[in-house]
């Protein structure tokens, strides 16, 4: 699995020729648009940053538009839907977190998610979480400090903080410490496969918002 990131909340997941799309953006987000073909979008929001599914079609490929709670079955990729326990922005936004099972690894999405405050119930929906998408920058979502503790929460094996501006930023060096990760230094990608998350507990990887696909 390749995964990059390139701004926000938008997140993009590749294995073989299996590509999902978390949180791209829209035509109206405040972000740059980006282009490319994926088998799946998944959208948290109806918020501009966070909908542009229309940019997700290539050539022929269209994606699958998934933009709430609900079971999925995509090409053999399992998607599960669960509405936040609070909304989001100023608009009262419904959020969904997204756990998705991707060639034997555990994919957790929390979008939007705005409280820390996540019942044993929902907990257990999402299950065992390999690999998690923490978003950290405050301002109606989680703040550093309640990021950490959804990551500790869930259990994950991998963390990858969004939402963050630069390697400068102060919520991310919050949530850095708030991890006991030390300094960042962004990677491009990451390439892994089930056994590279074998023995990894609450590990951080940041990754470098890509301008390009």
């Amino acid at each position: 699995m390749i995964i990059t990131y390139h701004g926000g909340q938008f997140v993009k997941f590749s294995q073989g020729d299996a590509v999902i799309a978390s949180n791209p953006f829209g035509k109206n987000s405040t972000f740059k648009q980006i282009r490319f073909g994926a088998r799946i979008g998944l959208v948290s929001a109806n918020h501009p940053d966070m909908n542009g599914v229309e940019n997700l079609s290539h050539g022929d490929k269209t994606p699958f538009a998934i933009s709430g709670p609900g079971e999925y079955e995509v090409g053999g990729i399992s998607i599960s839907g669960f509405t936040s326990p609070k909304p989001f922005g100023e608009d009262g936004l419904i959020n969904t977190i997204y756990a998705v099972e991707m060639e034997g690894i555990r994919l957790c999405i929390l979008g939007g998610l705005s409280s820390a405050e996540l019942s044993s119930d929902l907990i257990e929906g999402i299950g065992e979480v390999d690999i998690l998408i923490v978003p950290i920058a405050g301002k109606g979502i989680l703040s550093p400090g309640e990021a950490g503790k959804v990551s500790v929460m869930l259990g994950a094996k991998l963390v990858i903080p969004v939402g963050w501006a630069s390697k400068d930023d102060n919520e991310l060096k919050s949530f850095l410490k708030e991890m006991g990760s030390g300094t960042a230094s962004p990677a491009e990608k990451i390439t892994l496969k089930k056994k590279d998350l074998d023995g990894k507990e609450g590990e951080v990887v940041v990754l470098e918002p890509l301008t390009h696909a």
